[in-house]
């Protein structure tokens, strides 16, 4: 039995869309039309109700009874080639979505790792906010993200990947004291965080908004490496995890600032939809929670 034919099938059947099917599949449609007809013909039953238009492919009663059966062949298919050691049991492209704090850590290691044990794999790699990168999971636009999780739907698997602690920084030049801080003295700068529509941002503008006085000004970006520039340069005061400022610290071009609230670490999960089964998803978490631990020890 035609193996595409059965995966082409699948991914019908989950995201009911021939285009969205043939995206997924980099294929064309009349390819995936192709596909589920020979798969109809070999088994001699009709698996979608085709009423055309905008109106999605739906299963039939039949195509509903024989989805579980074909995605146990597919699962049990790729465990057998794992088992064998194929070179090419990992190959075509995986959709990847990673959080900006990740970029700048352990994501070259991933990435190195996933080309040494997947070589016939391509990644199609998106930055962006955690925000786009859930509904593109959910939506199955993207295969895999690496972002700050964990993300609560019944069909997504999010597994742990580490942990970043947060301080606020200023450059030296901003003359501020030494001693603890209280917020209304933080807010006479302008306040460099993440973007708009992230968890660390929605804590630090609820805490501000809560200060008695003018409103704080905020400086948001969805570059990290521009909240650190713009921190070293004396703009304003930046709230960075540790892990991306131990450089400016030793030579001074930043310093911690000691405030009486600090806004909550920042868990990161990898996470991806589990139906369909995707394989090359699967495998890719076990290396990112390896880049992550290492990282983290090299930190220790």
């Amino acid at each position: 039995m035609n193996y595409k034919r059965l995966e082409t099938f699948v991914w019908v059947a989950s995201l009911g869309n021939f285009r969205k099917a043939a995206e997924r599949l980099h294929t064309t449609q009349p390819a995936i039309s192709a596909r589920i007809s020979g798969l109809e013909d070999e088994l001699g039953v009709k698996l979608f109700e085709r009423e055309g238009g905008s109106s999605p492919i739906i299963l039939t009663s039949k195509g509903k009874e024989l989805l579980p059966y074909v995605e146990k062949i597919l699962y049990q298919t790729e465990q057998l080639r794992k088992r064998a050691g194929l070179s090419t049991a990992h190959s075509g492209v995986l959709r990847l979505g990673v959080s900006e704090t990740i970029v700048n850590t352990w994501l070259p290691d991933f990435l190195a790792r996933l080309h040494k044990d997947m070589p016939n794999l391509d990644v199609e790699m998106t930055v962006d906010i955690t925000a786009n990168l859930t509904h593109a999971i959910k939506d199955r636009t993207l295969d895999l993200g690496l972002l700050m999780g964990p993300i609560s739907e019944p069909n997504i698997v999010n597994r742990a990947l580490c942990t970043f602690s947060l301080s606020w920084v200023a450059s030296p030049r901003l003359e501020l004291p030494e001693r603890l801080l209280y917020l209304e003295e933080l807010a006479k700068w302008p306040i460099i965080t993440y973007a708009r529509a992230t968890k660390p941002y929605v804590e630090i503008n609820q805490k501000f908004r809560e200060l008695d006085g003018p409103p704080t000004h905020f400086f948001a970006s969805t570059s990290l490496a521009a909240c650190r520039s713009l921190a070293i340069d004396a703009v304003g005061i930046s709230t960075l995890p540790n892990i991306m400022i131990a450089k400016e610290l030793d030579n001074g071009s930043l310093r911690k600032l000691h405030a009486v609230w600090t806004p909550s670490d920042l868990t990161f999960t990898a996470s991806y939809s589990s139906d369909p089964f995707n394989p090359l998803a699967d495998a890719a978490v076990e290396l990112a929670i390896a880049a992550a631990k290492e990282y983290e020890q090299k930190l220790a």
